[in-house]
């Protein structure tokens, strides 16, 4: 049977929706039968659970919390747990699927999987929030595991909630199982190198494209939305070979110094006097976010959050390319604009998966009961971003079309054609 042509999006300015979309045009080019679309679409396994919490206060609260596994064809399941008030199980559906194109393309064993809790961790004591995380790791003790579904942070939690999983879960088998989660804490079978990973594969990913558009980085200007961990760390590793960064960015605006702004000083700055922001930076000239994203510069990176571009701005940006640290930063509908004005995109999926790869080699560190060396992390995990970009950069030569659109051939075509060694049809 050929393939059905899906229904149109609802919203392109909902990340998940301009993800969907993607995703239906790279399997439209791929050919893909209506059974393959339906099976890679359709969650592999969907929970849903009521949380009973005694609060601090001695009442009690029932929180809803989920779990959705998207897909186990190329292994268990990989993804983050997010506790946030807006989370509901089509945002979690979503975002579960977006982890499977990510570590197809990036070439792991890992299938896609996302949790989440409604609840505002702003508004909690530590106390409750352990109670929280302890009460949905037991209610998930079915669906969890090293060789299922492996937790990882998201919004809202980190590795004190991972900390908390594994004590839960060792509980119940009556043994220490750290390989159940990763970014836990280093003395709990944590990965070194896993803070920065992110922001080195956008390193990695914007130098290999550097290299394709023959841009020397010695000569060439960068500026970073979003001055967190994957922001920070991509500006200071393009510092550091040699990019001028001349403008970053947080929640109190940009700063813009045309010979370039000194990345160590403004970590420090943010780290120190800043209490965690660049307000009252004094190493550059204020600017908005939005005139950031407009500078006459070589290089974008968008690493702050999601539906930064748009097709209201997208018109205005003059980098020659663009490197999405983000998830989502740039909505479908500013696709078309972006690539008739010749700015190639490194993809999110491509460019800020290499979180998930050094979590998959915390993984993989846990399974053998051995730890590596902080050089042996950055140079495997190097040579994973570089691949993954040379197998899209090759695919979108083939099909010619944009680095996005191949990003997804490359990872639906990965695991359709899994599915189909597996007997699946």
């Amino acid at each position: 049977m050929g393939y059905i042509e899906p229904a149109p999006i609802k919203d392109k300015e909902n990340p998940l929706e301009s993800m969907m979309s993607r995703f239906d045009a790279a399997a439209r080019l791929l050919g893909i039968s209506t059974e393959m679309y339906d099976i890679l679409k359709v969650p592999a396994r969907q929970v849903i659970v009521g949380l009973p919490v005694t609060m601090d206060d001695g009442s009690i609260r029932v929180f809803e919390g989920y779990r959705v596994i998207h897909s186990n064809i190329l292994g268990p399941g990989k993804g983050g747990i997010r506790l946030d008030p807006g989370v509901n199980l089509d945002e979690v559906r979503a975002l579960a699927a977006w982890m499977t194109w990510k570590c197809a393309v990036v070439d792991i064993p890992y299938g896609g999987a996302k949790g989440g809790i409604a609840c505002n961790p702003r508004t909690m004591s530590a106390g409750e929030i352990e109670r929280l995380i302890r009460q949905y790791t037991v209610a998930m003790l079915d669906v969890i595991g090293p060789d299922r579904d492996i937790p990882a942070p998201d919004m809202g939690t980190g590795p004190r909630e991972m900390a908390w999983i594994v004590d839960e879960y060792s509980k119940s088998k009556g043994m220490t199982v750290n390989s159940v989660v990763t970014g836990k804490p280093l003395v709990l079978g944590g990965s070194l190198g896993r803070t920065e990973a992110t922001g080195r594969g956008v390193t990695v990913a914007a130098l290999a494209a550097m290299d394709k558009l023959r841009m020397n980085p010695y000569r060439t200007t960068a500026a970073i939305q979003g001055f967190g961990n994957v922001g920070s760390h991509a500006a200071d590793l393009l510092h550091e070979r040699g990019v001028t960064v001349v403008a970053v960015s947080d929640i109190t605006g940009g700063y813009y110094n045309a010979a370039g702004i000194d990345i160590t000083a403004a970590i420090t700055y943010r780290n120190s006097i800043g209490n965690g922001t660049l307000e009252g930076f004094i190493g550059a000239e204020k600017i908005t976010n939005e005139e950031l994203l407009s500078l006459d510069v070589d290089v974008l990176v968008p690493a702050a959050t999601e539906d930064v571009i748009t097709e209201d701005n997208a018109g205005s940006i003059k980098a020659r390319m663009i490197v999405e640290g983000a998830n989502g930063p740039t909505s479908a509908s500013a696709d078309d604009i972006i690539n008739s004005k010749g700015i190639l995109v490194v993809p999110d999926i491509l460019a800020n998966a290499g979180g998930v790869t050094v979590s998959y080699f915390e993984w993989v560190q846990n399974r053998i009961g051995y730890k590596w060396t902080l050089d042996r992390i950055n140079r495997r995990a190097t040579r994973v971003m570089k691949d993954a970009f040379d197998r899209v950069f090759e695919t979108s030569q083939k099909y010619e079309v944009p680095l996005r659109l191949a990003a997804y051939i490359v990872a639906i075509d990965k695991v359709a054609s899994t599915y189909k060694y597996r007997g699946g049809y």
